[in-house]
This record gives C-alpha cells, sequence and structure tokens, in this order.
C-alpha cells in the first residue's frame, strides 16, 4: 500500500506501508506513467522534476495496484539567475537571490538550477515554492561581520508589548540571523534534490562561538510560522542548530536529510520547540548532537506563554551518530504531549529514546502521552534514557538544588513525567544500560511501558555514563534501571549479556512482569 505524504507543483513524496523500521523489506523499482524513474530501498521515497498541475500514475515493481496523484498548480516560474545570481560558488548572490525572493508573485517558484550560490542570510515570505534542482547548492558565506544581529526581544513604546525574534537554549537572547528565516509567514515550500549548507567547517562558527557577541545562526529558522514544508533537500555543516521552528504550526518535513561531522558543536538536526503539529517522516539525520529535539522552552518563557509542544510524529527516520536520536527537552517547560516515534531505526547513537528535564523547569512542563514503537537501534549505547536531573545548559547546572537526592518540596518549578510505552524494539549492541530511568523522588514518573522488547549487549562494550547527571557513575552492560517511577510494567522483554541483575528498581511503586 502506498500512502501519498506530499505534492508540491515539481515534486512528490510517498511512504510505502509496512511495519519495518526505515528501510523497505527488499529493494524495488518506481515507474511513472510507466517509465523507471529510480530504485529506492527505504519505505519513503520522492521524485522530482515532475510538471505542474499535471496528473501522474505511480507503480511500484513489487505492486500491482497502481497509485494515481496530481502534482498542485502555480501561478508563475521563474530562476534565480534571471535576478543575476551567478551561482558560481565564488560570486556573492545574496542580493540576487533576495531580490527574487521579493519580487517572486504569490504562487509562485524559485528555481535554483545547478550550480553552487553563495549567499549571507536570506528572508522567505508568504504563499512561495523554493525549487532547488539536484546539483544546486546554497552555501552560506563564512564571514559572520556580516550575518546581522537579530534582537531576541523588541519592545512596541506605544503598548509595551514584547516580541521574540531570537532564543537559544530556550532563553531569549540575540542571535546571528539564520541562513534561511521566516517569520509570521505561511504556505512556504523548499523542495527538491539540492542542499543548503552552512558552511560552517570554514568559518569560526565551530570553535570560538563562545567569545561571540551573540548566539550562532540556525541553519533555517521558522519564527511564528504555519503550513511550511521542507521535502527533499539536505541541510548540512550548520554553524549549530539545522532546524529550528519555535511557536509555529503544521510543519512537514519530509525525507530531508541533515549532515554533520560527529564533532560538530550543538549541531542538531531538527529542534521543534513550542510547535503544534509537525510530521517528520522519512528523513535521515547524522549530527553532532542530538537527531531530533523536541523542546518548550524555560521556565520564563512558560511564565508568559503557553504553548507546549503537541501532536508530533515522527516516523521511518534513520537516526545516526549523534548524542540523542529522538530527545525530548530538556528545555520543556511548556509541557511535550501527544508524541508517536514509530518504524525509526536509531544507528550508533549515545542514547537512542532520551527524555531529560530538571527541577526548574516548572509545573506546566508536562511530558506526557509519549508512545514509542516499532523501532531498531544498532550499536546505540543506552537505548531508553529518562533523566529528571538533567545538569546541562543552565547557571546552576551543577547546584544542590539540581543534584539533592533529598525529597524537596514539589512547587511551581517541579516538572512532572507521565505515561512512557516503548513497544516492539529490537536494540543490537548496546553498551552501557538497556535502560537508565531516574524520577524525582518528590515527584515520581507516573508509570513505564516495556513491550516485546529485546536489548543484547556487545561483549566487548566499555564503561560510559547513560545519564548527563551531576555524579554520575560510569555504567557498563547494566540492565533494566528504574528509580523513582509508581509503575513499572514488563512484557515480554529479552535481555542477553547483562552483567548483574536484569531488572534493578528504586524507590519505586509497583513492578509488574509478564
Amino acid at each position: 500500500m502506498i500512502r501519498l505524504l506530499y505534492t508540491s507543483a515539481v515534486s512528490a513524496c510517498f511512504e510505502r506501508v509496512n511495519g519495518a523500521p526505515y528501510y523497505a523489506p527488499a529493494p524495488y523499482s518506481v515507474y511513472l506513467d510507466g517509465t523507471k524513474r529510480l530504485e529506492a530501498k527505504t519505505n519513503v521515497f520522492s521524485l522530482y522534476d515532475l510538471e505542474p498541475d499535471t496528473a501522474y500514475t505511480l507503480t511500484l515493481s513489487d505492486e500491482e495496484a497502481p497509485f494515481a496523484f496530481r502534482t498542485k498548480a502555480e501561478t508563475f516560474a521563474m530562476s534565480v539567475k534571471d535576478f543575476g545570481a551567478a551561482g558560481d560558488g565564488m560570486t556573492d548572490d545574496t542580493a540576487a537571490i533576495q531580490g527574487a525572493l521579493d519580487f517572486l508573485p504569490p504562487g509562485g517558484r524559485l528555481i535554483f538550477p545547478e550550480g553552487t550560490y553563495s549567499t549571507l542570510p536570506l528572508r522567505l515570505k508568504s504563499h512561495i515554492t523554493v525549487e532547488l534542482k539536484r546539483g544546486a547548492t546554497l552555501l552560506g558565506s563564512t564571514d559572520r561581520s556580516q550575518y546581522p544581529i537579530v534582537p531576541g526581544e523588541v519592545m512596541d513604546p506605544v503598548t509595551g508589548e514584547g516580541r521574540i525574534f531570537g532564543t537559544f537554549e530556550g532563553l531569549i537572547q540575540p542571535m546571528y540571523q539564520a541562513l534561511i528565516s521566516a517569520q509570521n509567514a505561511e504556505d512556504i515550500a523548499v523542495v527538491g534534490a539540492g542542499t543548503i549548507d552552512g558552511n560552517a567547517q570554514n568559518s569560526d562558527f565551530w570553535t570560538d562561538f563562545r567569545s561571540f557577541p551573540a548566539a550562532r545562526p540556525r541553519l533555517v529558522s521558522l519564527l511564528h510560522c504555519r503550513d511550511v514544508v521542507f521535502h527533499g533537500v539536505t541541510a548540512q555543516n550548520s554553524p549549530s542548530w539545522n532546524y529550528h521552528p519555535f511557536h509555529s504550526e503544521r510543519l512537514g518535513f519530509y525525507d530531508i536529510a541533515v549532515l554533520a561531522p560527529k564533532v560538530s558543536p550543538n549541531t542538531d538536526a531538527m529542534d521543534p520547540e513550542a510547535c503544534d503539529g509537525v510530521d517528520i517522516i522519512g528523513c535521515r539525520f547524522s549530527v553532532g548532537d542530538d537527531c531530533i529535539a523536541i523542546k518548550s522552552g524555560k521556565l520564563e518563557l512558560a511564565k508568559r506563554f503557553q504553548w507546549p509542544a503537541r501532536r508530533h510524529v515522527v516516523r521511518n527516520c534513520l537516526m545516526e551518530y549523534g548524542h540523542g536520536a529522538v530527545t525530548l527537552g530538556s528545555e520543556s517547560a511548556m509541557g511535550i504531549r501527544e508524541l508517536t516515534v514509530s518504524q525509526c531505526y536509531f544507528r550508533q547513537t549515545d542514547r537512542g529514546l532520551r527524555i531529560k528535564t530538571r527541577r526548574g523547569r516548572g509545573r506546566d512542563c508536562d511530558i506526557t502521552d509519549i508512545s514509542f514503537e516499532n523501532i531498531r537501534m544498532d550499536g546505540v549505547l543506552t537505548p531508553v534514557v529518562v533523566n529528571m536531573w538533567y545538569n546541562c545548559c543552565d547557571p546552576d547546572r551543577y547546584s544542590e538544588y539540581v543534584w539533592s537526592r533529598e525529597k524537596l518540596p514539589v512547587d511551581g518549578r517541579t516538572p512532572h513525567l507521565g505515561a512512557f510505552a516503548f513497544r516492539d524494539m529490537v536494540c543490537t549492541g548496546a553498551q552501557v544500560a538497556a535502560c537508565y530511568i531516574d524520577g524525582l523522588p518528590e515527584r515520581n514518573i507516573d508509570s513505564v511501558t516495556f513491550e516485546n522488547v529485546s536489548i543484547d549487549f556487545d561483549p566487548a562494550s566499555k564503561p560510559a555514563i547513560p545519564a548527563m547527571q551531576n555524579f554520575a557513575e560510569p555504567r557498563c552492560r547494566m540492565g533494566l534501571y528504574f528509580e523513582n517511577v509508581n509503575r513499572v510494567r514488563l512484557k515480554n522483554v529479552c535481555l542477553t549479556g547483562v552483567e548483574g541483575e536484569d531488572v534493578i528498581v528504586k524507590n519505586c511503586g509497583s513492578l509488574e512482569k509478564e
């Protein structure tokens, strides 16, 4: 069975409906109107260079039933070279590109033919499509002095109302403008088989950033936007986070790739913050920090805005080499709920499914209704981490308030973790712990369920710290560790190669094993 995920005027993305994580059960061929277009091996695949407002018939080599679809209509199409862009990798094409974007009529498409377009930050507007053809690269300038600094917040002198323009790690602060940004915009699509390259490896963005007067730029920033889609494009070498949607809704990321060296600092692939309705489907992420980090700000933002992260879907994705494959938090003060992660493949990440928060995130930090199912992991050091003692990214990270194991009073700063279910998971080559789940003594995690889970340890495992906590001890081939959880339920769980006990329970309520 084929599911249509997205169509633009010139591209389409499809998903094969089956139970296999990321990769299809067997390779297959894709035919468009009877002509072979590609060989595929993943559940999600895409077609490019289509004609606008055109009906097509899709068939697969291993399915008899054809699938009909139609591309969207458009008002006008033009090339960025019509506005003087050179695309030679040496000319500064910023003015030509921005001019083309500004003059593109609503419903129009701006085409980037094959070439390398050197540019400073660009701004997108509503009701447009940007098409990056195969072989087309938007290449970020390495001259940091030419990147505008955007204020964190601006106050209206008449009403006194503040408007946020820049945040980093849950705090309002000035930022260098992202290479690609949109603010208060809607109905935008960036599609094609081309590349957005931050070029950070050739700048000081990865080396001297602690002395900068503002936070490093994102590769793509979406602020107060809706109905935005990125389809097919590759993002790479970002100065910091690659995609950062903030207070936005109805976003789609389909069959995109995000790449950065494993040692590159803070190059998270996808960090939707306080957003509603984000689809991340068929994507491949290999970065130097978390592959996906779902956030909702820190306590000061939560006091002003009630915008939780909710209704997100992560499906049929491949995550490699990051600190965490799918992470929730740690900036989660407005809560995270209604998240489903399924049919994903994690390979050689430090942690697989990672939830991190701490005292100080606040009472509105309610993370619940979270489901992880049908996950394959290979070489993931610790498959599951739920950590309510996270000790990073805050000035008081080493304070007694954060690390004290005493049962402190529950107040307006105390977060809450609800129900979590981990089902149908196969994990091979684990090293540190099967899971490390550690709640607060004053507010235990409500419940954790493991069902149909198999975890096998690498015999050559080396000790490491499973969760970022003060006074954390290295572990090696530790089983399922639960502390401060009201209810633990284990059904059909198989562990191989554990040193010591399979299940370690401390200060928990009930333990149910089937």
